[in-house]
């Protein structure tokens, strides 16, 4: 049960499962998966009983000789955002919030447009010339980090580096690893994380504002690590698979040309059904019980937010992509509650961009390679999206 954890996308959608299972991972801990759509609200709705303190645990837990190299990079996460159940949290994400502000997202609209336009007429004429198209690394891979850059003034790194040490972050902290895998991954992420650090110390935007507002090293630094690993990668993952499955949805695809079918509702439907984040942890912090399981303090649950999607109490047609249906925007995709995810009109700004512009390339192309993701706790990370006219 435990590869489950790791692959859950891939779990069929008609397989039964019960409100709350009990699930050993690769390392034998137990956990309570959460799989209803209300049960997975309540506990995201409640930070008093079910704390957000181990969302960034490492799921394989660190050997030594991995925490001595990333201590030799005073690598350190404190509780900053999707960890931060203190009093110090709803401070630090109003001032990551004002940065993320829907007014100063929509500005970003136009430039945004003009850059998807210009990637799609090049993709456009490999395809016509026979040429093969990554819509993964030509288009989709760094969208979200140069709009991200412009808002919150992020760090003057090249972008390959940059997206190598989201992922590798990824994967040291949200999948099953061995020790030597381990030990590469804690040199890449604690490299980049002093990087954070020297750019925290000076840099204006989000990190100056931090700053201003008293808070602490460490803090502005966990908040830009956050922020360059949730507020980017996961949209670049979440477009990847959203072409993907429009490149199955013909249907959808003539309603977006005829203007029956709404691009936002595409995007909300994509959401549901084609997650980034498909889970995400909380740990009981008293004697509890839910959905009629009793539940220990000190248990972590892992919310199944994917699945929750597909709950049938909720939505329409569960399984089907039919945006608009009932219940299609009830999704959990961004979370809910006090740690709901801040950047989330952000991504459905840049979702609908890039639907906009890019459907039409789809209308003609077979699939040479669908994404293919690691197995991960928590993420998809779609590594490429190879297609070709047909």
């Amino acid at each position: 049960m435990s590869g489950v954890l790791f692959r859950s996308w891939a779990e069929p959608v008609d397989a039964r499962w019960p409100d709350v299972a009990q699930v050993a991972d690769h390392t034998g801990v137990e956990h309570l998966v959460v799989t209803r759509h209300a049960l997975v609200r309540q506990v995201l709705t409640d930070p008093v009983t079910y704390r957000p303190d181990n969302a960034l645990d490492a799921v394989t837990p660190v050997p030594v000789a991995a925490l001595r190299v990333l201590a030799g990079h005073r690598f350190r996460l404190p509780p900053t955002l999707a960890n931060n159940g203190g009093a110090s949290h709803p401070g630090i994400r109003a001032i990551v919030a004002e940065a993320l502000h829907p007014a100063k997202v929509a500005a970003q609209r136009p430039w945004l447009t003009g850059l998807v336009g210009e990637r799609v007429a090049a993709i456009r004429a490999a395809l016509d010339s026979g040429a093969p198209a990554d819509l993964y690394a030509e288009l989709a891979a760094d969208l979200p980090l140069l709009v991200l850059a412009r808002l919150v003034e992020l760090p003057d790194a090249p972008v390959g580096a940059v997206k190598e040490f989201a992922r590798a972050a990824l994967e040291l902290f949200w999948a099953p690893l061995d020790a030597d895998r381990q030990l590469a991954l804690a040199e890449q992420v604690g490299r980049f994380h002093r990087v954070l650090r020297e750019f925290a110390a000076t840099g204006g935007g989000l990190a100056g504002a931090l700053r201003a507002a008293g808070h602490p090293p460490d803090v502005v630094v966990g908040a830009l690590f956050f922020l360059l690993v949730a507020g980017q990668e996961t949209t670049s993952q979440f477009l990847t698979l959203l072409l993907h499955r429009l490149a199955g949805e013909p249907a959808v695809r003539a309603g977006l040309r005829d203007g029956t079918v709404a691009v936002t509702d595409v995007v909300e439907e994509g959401l549901r059904l084609e997650p980034p984040i498909v889970t995400w942890r909380r740990v009981a912090a008293a004697d509890t019980t839910l959905g009629g399981t009793a539940v220990a303090a000190g248990t972590s649950v892992v919310l199944w937010l994917a699945r929750a999607g597909r709950d049938p109490v909720t939505v329409a047609a569960p399984d089907e992509f039919r945006p608009g249906q009932r219940g299609s925007r009830r999704h959990l995709a961004f979370g809910a509650g006090a740690h709901r995810c801040v950047g989330d009109q952000l991504a459905r700004m840049e979702a609908a961009v890039v639907v906009d512009q890019v459907t039409s390339l789809l209308d003609d192309v077979t699939v040479v390679r669908p994404p293919w993701c690691p197995d991960n706790l928590t993420f998809r990370m779609p590594d490429a999206f190879v297609v070709r006219r047909r």
